[in-house]
Protein backbone atom coordinates (compact mmCIF):
# COMPACT_ATOMS: atom_id res chain seq x y z
CA UNK A 1 0.00 0.00 0.00
CA UNK A 2 1.54 3.75 -0.79
CA UNK A 3 0.92 5.88 1.86
CA UNK A 4 1.36 9.80 1.65
CA UNK A 5 2.77 11.09 5.09
CA UNK A 6 2.11 14.67 5.44
CA UNK A 7 4.10 16.11 8.23
CA UNK A 8 2.83 19.30 10.68
CA UNK A 9 2.12 20.85 14.00
CA UNK A 10 -1.61 20.99 13.19
CA UNK A 11 -2.74 24.18 15.47
CA UNK A 12 -5.36 23.66 14.75
CA UNK A 13 -5.88 21.27 11.62
CA UNK A 14 -8.57 22.60 9.38
CA UNK A 15 -10.53 22.33 6.12
CA UNK A 16 -7.01 23.56 4.17
CA UNK A 17 -5.09 20.84 5.58
CA UNK A 18 -8.27 17.80 5.38
CA UNK A 19 -9.09 18.77 1.12
CA UNK A 20 -5.17 18.95 0.23
CA UNK A 21 -5.10 15.36 1.86
CA UNK A 22 -8.13 14.08 0.40
CA UNK A 23 -7.39 15.62 -2.84
CA UNK A 24 -3.71 14.05 -2.76
CA UNK A 25 -5.51 10.30 -1.45
CA UNK A 26 -8.37 10.60 -4.30
CA UNK A 27 -5.91 11.87 -7.45
CA UNK A 28 -2.81 9.93 -7.14
CA UNK A 29 -1.71 7.03 -6.80
CA UNK A 30 -1.61 7.31 -2.85
CA UNK A 31 -3.91 4.32 -1.12
CA UNK A 32 -3.76 6.46 2.28
CA UNK A 33 -2.42 9.98 3.59
CA UNK A 34 -1.56 9.58 7.35
CA UNK A 35 -1.12 13.18 9.41
CA UNK A 36 2.04 12.72 11.40
CA UNK A 37 1.50 15.23 14.00
CA UNK A 38 5.10 16.99 15.12
CA UNK A 39 5.29 16.62 18.85
CA UNK A 40 6.49 19.82 20.48
CA UNK A 41 10.34 19.97 21.16
CA UNK A 42 10.86 20.19 24.56
CA UNK A 43 13.68 22.72 24.17
CA UNK A 44 11.11 25.02 22.11
CA UNK A 45 8.72 26.36 24.33
CA UNK A 46 5.44 28.22 22.52
CA UNK A 47 2.52 29.22 24.32
CA UNK A 48 0.42 29.13 21.36
CA UNK A 49 1.27 25.33 20.76
CA UNK A 50 -1.26 22.94 22.19
CA UNK A 51 0.15 19.67 23.85
CA UNK A 52 0.62 16.93 21.94
CA UNK A 53 -2.21 14.67 22.16
CA UNK A 54 -4.54 17.73 21.73
CA UNK A 55 -3.19 18.06 18.60
CA UNK A 56 -3.90 14.46 18.18
CA UNK A 57 -7.14 14.22 18.87
CA UNK A 58 -8.31 17.34 16.73
CA UNK A 59 -6.66 15.25 13.81
CA UNK A 60 -8.48 12.08 15.21
CA UNK A 61 -11.28 13.65 14.91
CA UNK A 62 -11.44 15.47 11.78
CA UNK A 63 -10.23 12.23 10.03
CA UNK A 64 -12.69 9.77 11.66
CA UNK A 65 -15.41 10.47 8.92
CA UNK A 66 -12.62 9.42 6.39
CA UNK A 67 -11.25 6.08 5.42
CA UNK A 68 -8.23 7.00 3.67
CA UNK A 69 -7.00 9.87 5.68
CA UNK A 70 -5.61 8.69 9.42
CA UNK A 71 -3.69 10.45 12.31
CA UNK A 72 -0.29 9.17 13.18
CA UNK A 73 1.47 10.19 16.58
CA UNK A 74 4.51 8.21 15.49
CA UNK A 75 6.70 11.17 16.07
CA UNK A 76 5.78 11.04 19.85
CA UNK A 77 7.46 8.19 20.31
CA UNK A 78 11.16 8.93 18.19
CA UNK A 79 14.01 10.84 19.93
CA UNK A 80 14.10 14.70 19.39
CA UNK A 81 14.53 16.64 17.85
CA UNK A 82 12.64 14.87 14.66
CA UNK A 83 13.90 14.98 11.48
CA UNK A 84 12.03 13.37 8.53
CA UNK A 85 14.42 11.07 7.34
CA UNK A 86 14.91 9.34 10.95
CA UNK A 87 10.81 9.19 10.90
CA UNK A 88 10.74 7.56 7.20
CA UNK A 89 13.68 4.84 8.48
CA UNK A 90 11.64 4.01 11.47
CA UNK A 91 8.50 3.66 9.94
CA UNK A 92 9.96 1.64 6.33
CA UNK A 93 10.71 -0.67 9.58
CA UNK A 94 8.00 -1.16 11.65
CA UNK A 95 5.75 -1.25 8.62
CA UNK A 96 8.03 -2.95 5.87
CA UNK A 97 4.63 -3.90 3.61
CA UNK A 98 4.17 -0.36 3.06
CA UNK A 99 5.67 1.89 0.52
CA UNK A 100 6.04 5.69 1.96
CA UNK A 101 5.77 9.15 0.30
CA UNK A 102 6.28 12.31 1.41
CA UNK A 103 3.52 15.46 1.01
CA UNK A 104 4.84 18.95 1.36
CA UNK A 105 3.74 22.27 0.35
CA UNK A 106 5.39 24.24 -2.74
CA UNK A 107 7.21 26.10 0.02
CA UNK A 108 9.00 23.59 1.47
CA UNK A 109 10.50 22.40 -1.54
CA UNK A 110 12.21 26.20 -1.47
CA UNK A 111 14.46 24.72 1.69
CA UNK A 112 14.22 21.26 1.22
CA UNK A 113 17.75 21.34 0.36
CA UNK A 114 18.44 22.55 3.70
CA UNK A 115 17.03 19.24 5.29
CA UNK A 116 18.78 16.91 7.17
CA UNK A 117 19.86 14.16 4.44
CA UNK A 118 17.51 15.39 1.63
CA UNK A 119 19.75 13.65 -0.82
CA UNK A 120 18.90 10.41 0.96
CA UNK A 121 14.81 11.26 0.85
CA UNK A 122 15.29 12.15 -2.54
CA UNK A 123 16.98 9.10 -3.70
CA UNK A 124 14.05 6.73 -1.65
CA UNK A 125 10.75 8.61 -1.81
CA UNK A 126 8.49 10.33 -3.99
CA UNK A 127 7.35 13.68 -2.88
CA UNK A 128 3.73 15.14 -3.85
CA UNK A 129 3.73 18.81 -3.98
CA UNK A 130 0.86 21.13 -3.54
CA UNK A 131 0.68 24.90 -4.43
CA UNK A 132 1.19 27.26 -2.18
CA UNK A 133 1.92 30.80 -2.49
CA UNK A 134 5.12 31.85 -1.01
CA UNK A 135 8.71 33.81 -1.79
CA UNK A 136 11.71 32.55 -3.10
CA UNK A 137 12.48 29.98 -5.94
CA UNK A 138 12.42 26.34 -5.95
CA UNK A 139 16.54 24.85 -6.36
CA UNK A 140 17.44 23.90 -9.75
CA UNK A 141 18.23 20.54 -9.20
CA UNK A 142 13.98 20.04 -7.84
CA UNK A 143 12.72 21.11 -11.12
CA UNK A 144 11.49 18.06 -13.30
CA UNK A 145 13.04 15.34 -10.78
CA UNK A 146 11.85 12.23 -11.31
CA UNK A 147 10.76 11.45 -8.30
CA UNK A 148 9.19 15.42 -7.64
CA UNK A 149 5.59 14.91 -8.46
CA UNK A 150 3.76 18.60 -8.59
CA UNK A 151 0.05 17.74 -8.08
CA UNK A 152 -2.68 20.33 -9.36
CA UNK A 153 -4.17 20.67 -5.91
CA UNK A 154 -6.28 23.73 -5.14
CA UNK A 155 -4.55 26.72 -3.05
CA UNK A 156 -5.98 27.19 0.18
CA UNK A 157 -4.65 29.95 1.94
CA UNK A 158 -5.97 28.93 5.15
CA UNK A 159 -3.38 29.14 8.17
CA UNK A 160 -3.63 27.88 11.60
CA UNK A 161 -1.82 30.87 12.42
CA UNK A 162 -4.71 33.21 11.53
CA UNK A 163 -7.52 30.97 12.43
CA UNK A 164 -5.93 31.06 16.35
CA UNK A 165 -5.41 35.20 16.33
CA UNK A 166 -8.92 35.38 15.05
CA UNK A 167 -10.28 33.16 17.83
CA UNK A 168 -7.91 34.82 20.18
CA UNK A 169 -9.70 38.25 18.78
CA UNK A 170 -13.09 36.77 19.02
CA UNK A 171 -14.01 36.26 15.55
CA UNK A 172 -16.09 33.76 13.88
CA UNK A 173 -13.66 30.58 12.61
CA UNK A 174 -15.84 28.19 12.44
CA UNK A 175 -16.22 27.65 8.63
CA UNK A 176 -12.73 26.65 8.45
CA UNK A 177 -12.42 23.94 10.61
CA UNK A 178 -14.06 20.23 10.52
CA UNK A 179 -17.05 20.23 12.60
CA UNK A 180 -15.83 17.65 15.01
CA UNK A 181 -12.87 19.79 15.65
CA UNK A 182 -14.69 23.44 15.47
CA UNK A 183 -16.91 21.37 18.76
CA UNK A 184 -13.87 20.30 20.62
CA UNK A 185 -11.93 23.76 20.37
CA UNK A 186 -14.91 25.46 21.72
CA UNK A 187 -15.71 22.99 24.26
CA UNK A 188 -11.90 23.13 25.54
CA UNK A 189 -11.99 27.18 25.06
CA UNK A 190 -8.70 26.65 23.50
CA UNK A 191 -6.37 29.54 21.84
CA UNK A 192 -8.54 32.26 23.57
Amino acid sequence: MKIGLYFGTFNPIHVGHLTIANHLQQHSDLSQVWFVVTPLSPFKKKSSLLDNHQRLEMVYRATKDYSNLRPSDIEFHLPEPNYTIDTLTYLNEKFPEHEFALIMGEDNLKSFHKWKNYEIILDNYNIYVYPRISEGKIEHQFIEHPKIHNVDAPIMEISSTFIRKSIKEGKIVRPMLPEHVWEYVDEMNFYK
